[in-house]
């Protein structure tokens, strides 16, 4: 593919985690929860459950993205409704993807980079066409109560930290899975004071240390997505944590595809899995400034790659 202007758009997703990506090397063109929204409207917009800009640390302008050695590559991460977010595990994937075809980084299979996020450096290896982010130690909360459209009666559920917070759910079958409804947020009990991603999963077979679950996500801020990394993570964590610790590596089947979860001999967890770029901007870097500021697309400007 022909590398991306500085200053251009480009359209992403992690199993169906979808995102727009703008290069902003010099921190000059910061994100407003106005533009955001315009951008990632799959009406009016290009489309997205969020929008990341591709920052150097210390020019960001946020104390937590700039907190990083000098040189380290920031990812100032909105959710779709305009709303900051501390990480996001699919999301980290796709902006280091992005750095690779804008030509911004290298990064040889194996090697590694680390990226700032408001939940602090993340690292990102590579492992052929995958990418596996290190997304630290993960916590395990209380319980909570949680009711959904579909669910007969609230069901309990597990606080997860991953980066961000979540809510993990046991379901019995797959059948139940299939059976809700995730238009609108999930009611929890008490209420989380900062919002949490709900996760809804199916466990399945331990076979050979390795554990097997379906899950469905509502994420904050973005509404049902195909596929939410750290929800992942925490739903791989918690089924683990039920299982008495059966197995530190588990696969994660999610309506977009399929992730990796796999916990270290040091308690962190790590999240694989594809991460593709699937259009870019061809204009000038004036119409990229101009579709930035319109917050929409141009069939002129975006053509897809073929």
């Amino acid at each position: 593919m022909t590398a991306l202007r500085t200053g251009a758009f480009a359209k992403g997703h992690g199993t169906g985690n979808d995102f727009v990506l703008i290069a902003d090397p010099a921190g000059s063109t910061p994100l407003t929860a106005d533009r955001v929204r315009e951008l990632a409207d799959r009406r009016f917009g290009i489309g997205g459950d969020g929008v990341i800009r591709a920052v150097r640390a210390g020019l960001t302008g946020d104390g937590a993205l700039d907190d990083a050695p000098a040189g380290t590559w920031a990812m100032d991460y909105w959710n779709a409704d305009g709303s900051l977010s501390e990480m996001c595990g699919n999301g980290v994937r796709v902006f280091v993807r992005f750095l690779l075809e804008e030509g911004l980084v290298t990064l040889e299979d194996g090697a590694a980079i680390d990226v700032s996020t408001r939940a602090g450096l993340k690292r990102v290896v590579r492992r052929g066409e995958l990418l596996s982010v290190d997304l630290g130690r993960f916590e395990l909360g209380g319980d909570r109560l949680v009711a959904a459209h579909g669910l007969d009666v609230a069901r309990p559920g597990l606080d997860v930290a991953t980066g961000n917070p979540h809510v993990v759910v046991a379901l019995a079958s797959a059948e139940e899975l299939e059976a809700l409804q995730l238009h609108a947020a999930p009611a929890l009990d008490p209420v989380a004071a900062s919002g949490a991603n709900v996760e809804f999963v199916v466990p399945g077979a331990i076979a050979d240390g390795v554990g097997a679950i379906r899950m469905r996500v509502h994420e904050r801020g973005s509404g049902e997505t195909l596929s939410c990394g750290t929800g992942a993570v925490a739903a791989a964590v918690a089924t683990r944590h039920w299982s008495g610790d059966a197995a530190d590596r588990w696969i994660v089947d999610v309506p977009g595809g399929r992730l990796e979860v796999e916990v270290d001999e040091r308690g962190h967890a790590w999240l694989t899995g594809p991460a593709e770029i699937v259009f870019h901007a061809t204009g000038s870097d004036a119409q990229a400034s101009a579709l930035d500021e319109a917050g929409a697309g141009d069939a002129e400007r975006i053509s897809p790659v073929l």
